[in-house]
């Protein structure tokens, strides 16, 4: 009977198949999670950003770091020693010698397979005669020629290696354990227990340990738990919080703290060079006995980051903390942005103090100024390269009057070169392909409300979705062109003032609201429309002087007389068409026709019905199927390079967009953090429509985390109705008593009608 028997290698052989698996699970994933990226590729992507980047403080910081670090190298060097004892394990493994071998008598006996019982009985007397131990040969392989020829010449052991491949017949089945023998040896059980116990005991537990108490301090997006609450409690404390209070409670986290992060440094030098800097710039609360805002941790970075805002040169080691703590703020900013939104949403169903909408919006305004290190009363024309404060002088005159980077795109070329005289042409081609490459966006916006059969009617209550479309285009396409001047002729007629009207209108800059235009015009056209209807003449006139009165009253009778005339025309025309109409109703045959073009149009409105329903239908199924698309693919973050002088890492364009109430100044629906805008992208904004009835007036707003006064605010009407009610009895589950009647007096013709069928047959 066939058993099973376990044995560890005492060969080797099976362990090296066991120890190259190992090997090519762990080289195969390293190489292509960690083999460095293209260099040349990073290079060449650095080297098309040099034109618009190369004077930022990031783009500086990176190519420094691309040419000194050996990381790459030392990843290279790792994987390849990996790879090289993993073909080295595998060149072994080839060359191992195959322990099990299928038995064949004919091979043992060296004869071709098929061969006949004479040529078998000759061939086994030729070996014996050679291997007999009795004629000097070796004992075991004339056993192995005694075994292949019983195999071969007795019928039992031949059916035996047919079946079973073994001429005894089935054998104990052998599993090989890849491990070498010396492991469960009792010579090494003490240092092999000591391994086991020093890996699974200490090493492991001590590893997840850590893991663990390190991740249950941060949140999801890697900020301490702390840290958040500490947010929480001062915006809680403070719901209306100005931009000076703002950055005290931001310097305050305890990012920056060193016994919470390792990367936090206190050095002896910042007892002198600290101190320094508060008295250069100024009043900053230092003497604010409110923990943790005294604490040194905190006053250090609340001067770092005021340094960074004023432009201010500090000296090296005060220069690599500052880059530390300004990489930290903007995911600190955006996660006082999370707590704060959360603090309003509760506050309104729990009933106590929440974050003020200018406390969310100064957070927002102090991540761009973090970005662009500029402080908020600062122009955003100094965002450009080669712009001082004592240049705009030169922007802000009588002339040009240009205090945004818009009012700059709306120049004319020759303007606009005119007023940056005090450029090179170096500088101002700089200058104008870093403009270039600033975004412009723009807005389309759609409210309905969804899984509704009216999607436009707003009711009291209801879940409003505000889609919004952004497009992005580069700040280069916006440039105005040049435009040709209008030839004026000597005399200011008519035409010449409506050519100049063309070309103020022309002159328009990009940003303004095209509706107002829109409005203006629509005014103009009533006013014309008014004017061109013919007022009633009076009947007397009371002039002082004959001679014009005379002609007046003349000029109003003409055409008193020219408009009864056209009125009896008209008049005229309209009895004649009367008159018409009455021969063709009274041509029109029966009631019938008339029915049947009644049947005519109510088919055709059903039809249209029918086809808007359609479109709704495609709509709405269009809008599912986007936003699962939406749901399941995952977009990349990296958008468009941020163009900014003096931030210390390459920073993506994200842009935030909410709805806000400006009257009430509050937060109608929650930020959405936008970080996958390139070229298109559809955001929609969720909220519950106000629970009384009206019209009422909010803003959507869309404002950039990396750039000043590129922010945009447009108006959102929304006309909320009554909810309609609630129907307790439907229509259709009211069944008239006359149906009832008729379906009883149904059953009982159909049960008179069996009994006479009975009784014909009877």
């Amino acid at each position: 009977m066939a058993g099973q028997q376990f044995q560890y290698d005492d060969s080797g052989n099976t362990f090296f198949y066991f120890l190259t698996s190992f090997v090519g699970l762990i080289v195969i994933p390293a190489t292509y999670y960690l083999w460095p990226r293209d260099q040349n590729a990073e290079q060449l992507r650095l080297k098309s950003l040099r034109r618009v980047h190369g004077r930022c403080l990031w783009y500086r910081l990176r190519l420094m770091k691309s040419q000194q670090s050996i990381v790459p190298t030392l990843k290279k060097a790792a994987l390849l020693f990996g790879w090289l004892v993993f073909l080295l394990l595998a060149y072994k493994v080839s060359k191992l010698d195959r322990e099990y071998q299928e038995y064949n008598p004919y091979e043992v006996l060296s004869l071709d397979p098929g061969a006949s019982l004479s040529e078998i009985k000759k061939q086994y007397r030729v070996l014996s005669l050679k291997y007999h131990p009795d004629k000097g040969g070796d004992e075991a392989t004339f056993m192995r020629i005694a075994k292949a020829y019983a195999a071969l010449t007795n019928e039992q052991s031949r059916q035996n290696w047919e079946m079973y491949g073994n001429p005894d017949g089935p054998g104990a089945t052998s599993f090989g354990i890849a491990l070498p023998a010396w492991i469960v040896d009792q010579k090494n059980s003490m240092l092999v227990l000591l391994v086991y116990g020093l890996a699974f005991m200490v090493i492991l537990p001590v590893v997840v340990g850590t893991w663990w108490y390190r991740s249950i301090r941060y949140s999801g997006d890697q900020i301490l738990i702390n840290t958040t609450q500490l947010f929480m409690h001062f915006m809680c404390k403070t719901p209306n919080m100005n931009m000076k209070r703002l950055i005290m409670v931001l310097t305050a986290a305890l990012e920056f703290d060193p016994r919470n992060n390792k990367e936090a440094t206190i050095r002896p030098t910042d007892n002198v060079e600290v101190p320094q800097l508060i008295r250069e710039l100024g009043n900053i609360n230092v003497k604010k006995k409110e923990p943790p805002f005294y604490y040194p941790y905190s006053l250090k970075a609340r001067v770092l980051v005021l340094a960074h805002l004023a432009r201010m040169d500090v000296s090296e080691e005060l220069e690599e903390d500052q880059r530390f703590v300004v990489k930290k703020t903007p995911a600190l900013l955006q996660e006082m942005i999370n707590v704060g939104c959360q603090l309003i949403f509760m506050a309104n169903s729990r009933g106590f103090s929440a974050p003020r909408l200018v406390t969310i919006e100064n957070c927002m305004k102090l991540t761009q100024m973090i970005v662009q290190g500029l402080k908020e009363s600062k122009s955003p024309l100094l965002q450009l390269p080669h712009f001082e404060e004592e240049h705009l002088r030169y922007c802000i005159s009588k002339k040009y009057k240009v205090r945004t980077l818009q009012d700059l795109v709306s120049l004319k070329d020759s303007d606009r070169r005119n007023m940056l005289r005090f450029l090179g042409e170096e500088k101002y081609d700089e200058v104008m392909a870093v403009l270039a490459s600033f975004p412009h966006i723009t807005m389309d916006i759609k409210l309905q409300v969804l899984d509704d059969e009216d999607s436009s009617n707003i009711t009291a209550g209801s879940i409003v979705t505000v889609t919004v479309t952004l497009n992005r285009k580069r700040m280069a396409d916006m440039f105005e062109q040049e435009q040709e001047p209008v030839p004026c002729q000597g005399d200011e007629t008519a035409t010449t003032e409506e050519a100049q009207g063309d070309t103020s209108k022309a002159k328009t800059k990009v940003w303004q609201n095209k509706n107002k235009g829109a409005k203006k015009t629509a005014k103009s056209k009533k006013k014309k429309l008014t004017k061109k209807k013919a007022t009633p003449a009076p009947a007397k006139n009371k002039q002082a002087n004959g001679t014009v009165a005379g002609n007046e009253a003349a000029t109003t009778t003409t055409t008193a007389a020219a408009a009864t005339v056209a009125t009896k025309e008209e008049d005229d025309d309209g009895s004649d068409k009367g008159s018409e109409s009455d021969e063709g109703e009274a041509n029109k045959d029966s009631p019938s026709e008339r029915d049947e073009d009644s049947d005519k149009q109510s088919d055709t409105e059903v039809d249209e019905m029918a086809g808007d329903d359609e479109e709704e239908w495609e709509a709405l199924q269009q809008s599912i199927q986007r936003r699962e698309r939406a749901l399941l693919e995952t977009k990349s973050k990296v958008t468009h390079p941020v163009y900014s002088l003096y931030f210390p890492e390459e920073k993506q364009e994200w842009w935030w967009l909410y709805i806000a109430d400006r009257r009430e100044h509050t937060l109608v629906s929650m930020p959405s953090h936008v970080c996958t805008l390139k070229d298109t992208e559809e955001v929609e904004l969720k909220f519950s429509a106000p629970s009384k009835t009206g019209n009422y007036q909010y803003s959507v707003i869309l404002r950039s985390d990396s750039y000043l006064g590129l922010d945009q605010i447009k108006p959102l009407k929304l006309e909320v109705h009554e909810a309609k009610a609630i129907l307790d009895n439907h229509p259709q589950w009211d069944i008239p008593d006359t149906e009832e009647e008729d379906e009883e007096q149904e059953d009982s013709d159909g049960i008179e009608e069996s009994e006479d069928d009975d009784e014909d047959n009877d």
